[in-house]
């Protein structure tokens, strides 16, 4: 429905609370629960509210053999995926790829060699659903690497306390920072914006590097089902890669409290700082959880540049994000509690307090966006014409402008529009940079 993945169960469950068990918003079990059992022994962890437990802290890329150039950012999370086979800690990883057709852009899959890994980098704003692959893995013998965002690691590590098998297999799992997921209506409207009818869009790249531009400033890239050469736009040129509007957003993503996969044996992220963005290339931020990551970091120090860390920095790369996931949730839940209305239970708990009226309007008006974007589509394909879409949007996004962006910072905005208009966009990328803000 509406391009999202929907829970559903096949068959007959014979133990109805192990389902909900494994559910990583309707079950009891914490991240902080999860965190202690795994991570709390090891000598000289650290424990902080936003990163869970860690052990060290890092910005930085992968070095060697072409994998920044190939990923999203510093290329960190596929270098150690192949680190992990070469060394033998692992004989397959679980990841998602390339799918079989434009309605399956991208599906997890298990790749068993550096060569197959090397087809499943760069982040994917997509929906995707893990099934087929961990019923793979239940059917053959291995030890496996689960990489994924922080609600599906949270699931393998509950289903893993539930299922004996995947709990002796799953080895490690690779956090992915996560701002939200995605409705297949994200890839579309990309690609349908950027001049690629519905029915022709095979594949989206959401992370296309623009060379001499920030980090921050990337395209995507869109290939046709009928072929030809891929269309390249800037996300800077699209209506609806703002990420802090939340447009095609999952609901169950607003009632999430975990920015940094904090149950993983370690998780990386885009270093959205501001000496880090303007390397074009791209720079990861790196939470180490597990003695063994650390180790092969240590063995292996010599493929990667890596810059020590602490949780402040951490935290102020995704700042954005934990004020919508913690002060914001705390918001929502406050909300649902006095219309009596059921929420999951969270580490978050209901609250007005130090939340300004502006602050509440504000949250207020992130769901308005997220709801009416997935009605502003329907009409933009009933009409096959993308400018009903942006035609509903804009008045909603401009009302939410005005009340969550100073005026000084609007006259900012204004003048980088302006800019883009007239100077190269290499150099409009370096000035977008240097203005950049966390909302």
């Amino acid at each position: 429905m509406d391009g999202c993945y929907q829970a559903s169960m096949n068959g007959n469950a014979q133990n109805m609370e192990a389902v909900a068990n494994v559910c990583p918003f309707a079950g009891s079990v914490n991240e902080d629960v999860i965190g202690e059992d795994l991570f709390s022994k090891q000598e000289g962890v650290h424990h902080d509210q936003y990163l869970g437990y860690w052990l060290n802290a890092y910005v930085g890329y992968a070095s060697a053999d072409g994998w920044r150039s190939r990923g999203s950012s510093g290329g960190m999370v596929s270098w150690l995926a192949a680190k992990m086979l070469e060394d033998g800690l692992v004989d397959a990883v679980v990841h998602v790829k390339d799918g079989p057709d434009p309605e399956h852009m991208y599906t997890y899959q298990v790749s068993h060699s550096v060569d197959e890994l090397k087809t499943g980098a760069k982040s994917k704003y997509y929906p995707i659903e893990m099934s087929e692959a961990l019923s793979y893995v239940r059917e053959h013998e291995g030890r496996y690497l689960f990489i994924g965002i922080p609600c599906f690691v949270k699931a393998v590590r509950l289903l893993c306390r539930e299922d004996g098998i995947l709990n002796e297999r799953i080895k490690y799992c690779i956090g992915l920072v996560c701002g939200h997921l995605k409705s297949d209506f994200f890839a579309k409207s990309e690609a349908w914006e950027s001049g690629v009818p519905l029915d022709d869009i095979a594949r989206v790249d959401f992370r296309h590097k623009t060379p001499g531009s920030p980090a921050s400033d990337y395209a995507v890239e869109v290939r046709r089902s009928g072929g030809g050469e891929p269309v390249i736009k800037r996300t800077a040129e699209l209506s609806t890669t703002n990420w802090g509007l939340g447009y095609f957003k999952y609901n169950v993503c607003d009632y999430c409290d975990d920015v940094l996969a904090e149950t993983a044996d370690v998780t990386f992220g885009d270093a959205w700082i501001p000496k880090y963005v303007n390397d074009g290339e791209g720079c990861n931020v790196i939470v180490v959880r597990n003695r063994d990551v650390q180790d092969l970091f240590d063995r292996h120090r010599d493929e990667l540049v890596l810059h020590d860390s602490d949780s402040a920095e951490v935290y102020q790369s995704q700042a954005g994000g934990f004020r919508h996931r913690r002060q914001g949730l705390a918001y929502r839940l406050h909300v649902h509690e006095q219309r009596g209305e059921w929420t999951p239970t969270k580490r978050v708990k209901p609250s007005l307090e130090g939340i300004g009226e502006r602050r509440q309007q504000i949250y207020a008006m992130r769901t308005a966006l997220k709801n009416e974007s997935f009605v502003a589509f329907r009409k933009a394909v009933d009409a096959n014409d993308f400018n009903e879409f942006k035609k509903t949007m804009k008045p909603i996004e401009r009302a939410y402008t005005r009340l969550s962006v100073p005026l000084k910072k609007r006259l900012v905005i204004g003048c980088k529009k302006t800019m883009k208009r007239v100077l190269p966009s290499g150099l409009t990328g370096k000035l977008k940079s240097m203005l950049s803000y966390h909302q």
